[in-house]
């Protein structure tokens, strides 16, 4: 016998016959060679380690083209799930806020294609995105003027800068939080430009 055929490792497929395989023809069309190249080289790596470690593994092409499909389907699922909030509070940080009602999310959907976000179609010209927002938040709150940002840590920050930039903000001490596990206050006034107290 020739050392190839000794050597468990010769039986493992390469990563260029594993990409040829009928068997991921589909997957390639539906995935893109980078994801599936990506996926058959963490296979591959797991079959050579299985073999390593003298456990019972597969080498055939088409038993590791399943697996690279199993591998795909799974990075293909979203990693956000419906979840029960039996915590007691209501507005949750950590399981999504609040409900969106339906009209919300009707309104999601209309916008997450094509729309006029900032184009003014009166005008035939670009436009600014909070026209569609600004005016209802300041029927809202009486506010002269109004922007919507999409966290609280953006919000502190715009507000800040705007409004205390070269000053003193007062703060107390039970309110040097971390907003989102990242962002902390005393940070958030430094790059606003301002001076905790």
């Amino acid at each position: 016998m020739n050392q190839r055929t000794t050597n468990p490792q010769s039986a493992i497929p390469s990563v260029d016959k594993m990409l040829r395989a009928p068997m991921l023809a589909e997957a390639l069309g539906l995935h893109g060679r980078i994801a599936v190249t990506d996926a058959v080289r963490t296979v591959l790596a797991s079959v050579r380690r299985g073999l390593m470690a003298g456990e019972p593994v597969e080498t055939r092409e088409d038993a590791v083209a399943l697996q690279v499909i199993a591998v795909l389907k799974s990075l293909a699922q979203p990693s956000l799930v419906r979840v029960f909030n039996l915590t007691g509070t209501i507005l949750h940080t950590n399981l999504g806020r609040a409900p969106l009602p339906p009209e919300a999310v009707e309104a999601m959907v209309a916008a997450a294609g094509a729309c006029n976000l900032e184009y003014d179609l009166e005008k035939g010209a670009r436009g600014e995105r909070d026209t569609h927002i600004e005016p209802l938040l300041q029927r809202l709150t009486g506010a002269e003027a109004a922007t919507v940002v999409n966290n609280n840590a953006a919000a502190v920050l715009l507000v800040l800068n705007s409004l205390a930039r070269d000053q003193s903000v007062l703060v107390s001490r039970g309110e040097l939080i971390e907003i989102g596990g990242a962002f902390r206050i005393p940070d958030i006034m430094a790059r606003a430009g301002c001076y905790l107290r």
